[in-house]
């Protein structure tokens, strides 16, 4: 069950534009020029369209080894720099600095990478697309646009073979295995036909892909290692072990952890017949990230829950704080009553009411003028 987009979307912009303007043959994305004569939100597409695998033969995914290695190689230093940390043979500036970097750039992928450029759900003035950009960059989670498309894919067509970290794969896969396993034939088809026509013209996306390797050597390896050693005599194979392959690796499976715990474990407020779930501790780890029922549910929500508190949310406090600068508008969120008729017909009895809202829905009786007008239709459908 899908809610009326237009409905359920609330800005802060009061000239927000309804459609998109079309463009020219001029101006025309890569993407417009390369998609299939099919409808542009790929709302007519039927599963295995573009599909070349032979759907009769089981698919069955091979091992990636440049990326299987790259994974053993971090990880197996995340175990390398937690030695040192628990040993305390770090400066202490060398932890504040790798706390620090973990913190800030997380921003970047959950304000940036995924709440503005995977779901548009605001809007950003270029200094804060720039600032965004670089904190993304540091995450070493590969470049903007491949992370933001894969993620609409995701969305798209969640717990499907299409789903590039299909949960329904298992734990193991949703986390992590998805990164160095062949993707399904599926992923691959509907990667093609995703709208990215408004990151391709959006030039800081399409400047930190092209130019993604030697911004990596600089921003994910040099300067995290390099600023401890020079500006406070931090060894070098210490800044490299914790600055780097720890902090690395930290921030890489806090960002996992909404793809495999947040679609395992948890309640179903909005939705239960969907596999994401509300989880606090990913909320927590990963600045507000962990909502992930109510996010599937309505993702073009810039604050990706219906929590007001900043506490289980700090990327809502980061926009929120840009937007009274001026830097983020046009902040997408969902009516109090929509969310509460779609809890009360598709959740599973989870949802936290406070007592502002607690009897919004509460009717007297027939008669009454708040009952919704799909209600009123089905009672006027069976009444004899």
């Amino acid at each position: 069950m899908a809610p009326n987009v237009s409905d359920s979307v609330v800005t802060d912009a009061a000239d927000v534009k309804t459609a998109p303007e079309a463009a020219t043959d001029a101006d025309s994305t890569l993407w417009e020029r390369k998609r299939p004569a099919q409808d542009q939100n790929n709302n007519t597409s039927k599963s295995g369209n573009d599909c070349e695998h032979d759907t009769n033969e089981p698919f069955r995914a091979h091992i990636r080894w440049p990326d299987f290695f790259a994974q053993l190689f971090v990880h197996a230093g995340f175990a390398v720099g937690l030695y040192y940390l628990v040993t305390f043979q770090a400066k202490f500036y060398t932890y504040l600095w790798t706390l620090a970097l973990v913190w800030a750039t997380g921003l970047g992928i959950t304000a940036g990478a995924h709440r503005l450029w995977s779901h548009k759900s605001y809007k950003a003035r270029w200094p804060l697309r720039l600032l965004l950009m670089f904190l993304f960059t540091i995450c070493g989670q590969r470049d903007a646009y491949t992370w933001a498309h894969d993620h609409r894919v995701h969305h798209k067509y969640s717990e499907t073979d299409a789903d590039p970290h299909n949960a329904k794969r298992g734990f193991f896969f949703a986390h992590v295995g998805w990164v160095f396993l062949t993707p399904h034939p599926e992923v691959v088809a509907k990667r093609k036909i995703i709208d990215m026509s408004d990151l391709e013209a959006d030039p800081i996306v399409m400047a930190q892909r092209r130019f993604y390797i030697p911004l990596f050597a600089l921003l994910v390896i040099g300067v995290p290692v390099l600023v401890p050693w020079y500006a406070w005599d931090e060894r070098l194979s210490v800044a490299f072990w914790v600055c780097f392959t720890f902090r690395f690796t930290t921030t890489l499976n806090i960002a996992f952890f909404v793809n495999s715990v947040a679609h395992m474990f948890g309640n179903k407020p909005y939705d239960r017949s969907i596999s994401p779930v509300e989880n606090m501790a990913v909320a927590i780890a990963a600045m507000g990230e962990g909502w992930h029922n109510y996010h599937h549910v309505f993702p073009w929500d810039y604050k990706t829950s219906e929590l007001g508190s900043y506490l289980f949310n700090v990327t809502t406090a980061f926009i929120d704080c840009f937007a009274r600068l001026g830097w983020a508008y046009e902040r997408k969120s969902v009516p109090p009553e929509v969310v509460a008729r779609r809890a009360a017909k598709c959740g599973d009895g989870t949802r936290f009411l406070t007592d502002e809202y607690a009897h919004q829905d509460a009717v007297w009786g027939y008669g009454d003028r708040d009952i919704p007008k799909d209600d009123l239709d089905a009672i006027e459908r069976t009444q004899r």
